[in-house]
């Protein structure tokens, strides 16, 4: 754990454009490419044009971006700690909070950090089992971890197998944290095409977790298509051993023989086909979830947690390649959507491709129950431009609660954190920064920050290269937000910050 200075702020300065339709371009032909069939699996470094590289060197040293590995923020964040990766080296994932600790996900695994003095967080527990990517959630004493590449077998032992074998397995792996030094493995359940993401919707007696996955193939046997839905698990809290898959619930149906979804290129180029979700948001307390489901958006009732029915399904085909994640505000009529082009390894926060692709779109929940329709309402994207060697583009975030106004914060990769007030979703604005320069001037590879979420008082960010980051925000606009303490945050299952404000 390292303690950090203040660091200079930044000057907003464009980089020098290169061609920018021949650019736009590129990213379109492989924004689907990349995303199929992990957008967000690890990439190895590749190296950028001697041009670009040109254009790295010259945009540090006229300020238009931070040194290597500099960090630099805005006047109201403060950067209190870092912890480096250490026996979990893997690429950091996503993140869950309870009471006092903070559960991080890694490729390699996952660790637990006590973080009672968030200035100096302490490890308390690191656990091995591969599994890309290991997204990380929380409930009572049960802990769950998605597994998205094709292993071996079920076990925290297991190698890497081709999906093209039947016994080759991907799914949910249940821990018992009820002693959180020691996590115990205690179930697993098999789910088809595995579990990029998963989404807990928690009961008294059960959990049920809604498990995103996509892209199937004809050639694996256990996630061929149509995989036009999802997996649905309940797990008993006082019996997880007999966890199972209690419905696959069909989201997109359709006569075609990838179902109902968007079918992306050709027919809509540089999209996504619709062949599953990628990330699912629920909101138990208004039996309401969002899904970002590749080419499409949609707004779902979870009355019956079991039996999800959709209201309504929106897409973006001039600037959505892929609908990545959801996150609903305060007041449950406006969803946030990120589109993750260029599946997460792309430099996309440049002057060329601009604002509106790489984004964040904002859509209103106009109506009643089944009526309810997701009404378009603006972009926002950041304006720090990065270097051609900083892949960047809209990933997780949460929301920062604040009575009466729309404000959250959000990873972009090696565009670092950014805080976001849309209470005026046609002119959203970035309201506090944190980021680190370019992790090499010659080369564009994965790093930066996966997920940024606020939890009581504070900011934690997992950088997928760097560690975990505990940041401060100090500003009116949020101050009264440190007044709102949660003792448990699976932002994917996003709570009644408020129990009495309006409905």
């Amino acid at each position: 754990m390292t303690l950090l200075r203040t660091t200079r702020q930044r000057r907003r300065r464009p980089l020098v454009a290169t061609a920018a339709a021949g650019l736009i371009a590129a990213l379109l032909a492989a924004g689907p490419a990349a995303a199929v069939p992990d957008p967000d699996a690890p990439a190895g470094g590749r190296e950028v044009s001697q041009r670009r590289q040109a254009d790295t060197e010259a945009a540090i040293a006229n300020g238009g971006v931070p040194d290597v590995d500099e960090v630099v923020h805005s006047d109201n964040i403060r950067h209190v700690a870092n912890i480096p990766l250490d026996a979990v080296k893997g690429i950091n994932t996503d993140l869950a909070f309870q009471g006092s600790h903070l559960f991080a996900g890694n490729y390699d695994g996952f660790q637990i950090f006590d973080i009672s003095d968030p200035a100096h967080p302490r490890t308390v527990a690191q656990v091995l089992c591969p599994g890309g990517q290991n997204d990380i959630s929380v409930s009572g004493d049960l802990l769950f971890l998605s597994t998205d590449s094709s292993r071996s077998d079920d076990s925290c032992q297991s190698t890497p197998q081709s999906a093209t074998e039947k016994s080759s397995w991907e799914g949910i792996k249940v821990f018992d944290i009820s002693d959180i030094r020691n996590p115990r493995y205690v179930a697993s359940v098999e789910t088809a095409c595995g579990s990029h993401t998963h989404t807990l919707v928690p009961q008294r007696k059960n959990v049920y977790v809604y498990v995103a996955s996509y892209s199937p193939n004809p050639a694996f046997p256990d996630c061929r298509p149509p995989h036009d839905g999802i997996s649905v698990i309940k797990v008993p809290r006082s019996a997880p051993e007999r966890a199972a898959v209690v419905g696959f619930p069909v989201l997109f149906p359709g006569d075609g023989p990838d179902g109902g979804g968007n079918p992306g290129a050709p027919t809509h180029p540089g999209v996504s086909k619709t062949t599953g979700c990628h990330d699912i948001t629920v909101l138990p307390s208004r039996d309401l979830a969002a899904g970002a489901c590749m080419g499409d958006g949609i707004l779902f009732d979870i009355e019956d947690p079991e039996r999800p029915r959709v209201i309504d399904q929106v897409q973006d085909n001039t600037h959505f390649a892929f609908w990545h994640s959801a996150t609903f505000n305060q007041r449950a009529n406006r969803v946030v959507f990120t589109d993750e082009l260029g599946g997460g390894v792309g430099a996309t926060c440049n002057e060329s491709v601009g604002p509106h692709r790489g984004a964040d779109g904002f859509y209103d929940i106009r109506g009643k129950g089944d009526r309810r329709k997701l009404v378009f309402r603006g972009y926002f994207k950041i304006d720090r431009h990065q270097a051609d060697t900083e892949n960047c583009v809209a990933h997780n975030g949460s929301l920062i609660p604040v009575r009466g106004r729309d404000i959250m914060v959000q990873a972009w990769y090696q565009g670092g954190v950014s805080v976001i007030d849309f209470t005026n979703p046609a002119r959203a604005k970035e309201i506090g920064y944190f980021e680190r320069g370019p992790l090499s001037t010659d080369t564009l590879g994965l790093g930066g920050s996966w997920s940024a979420y606020y939890y009581n008082g504070y900011i934690y960010s997992n950088d997928i290269r760097k560690g975990l980051d505990v940041l401060k925000i100090e500003d009116r606009r949020t101050d009264a937000a440190q007044r709102v303490r949660m003792h448990e945050l699976n932002v994917q299952t996003q709570p009644d910050y408020f129990d009495d404000f309006d409905r």
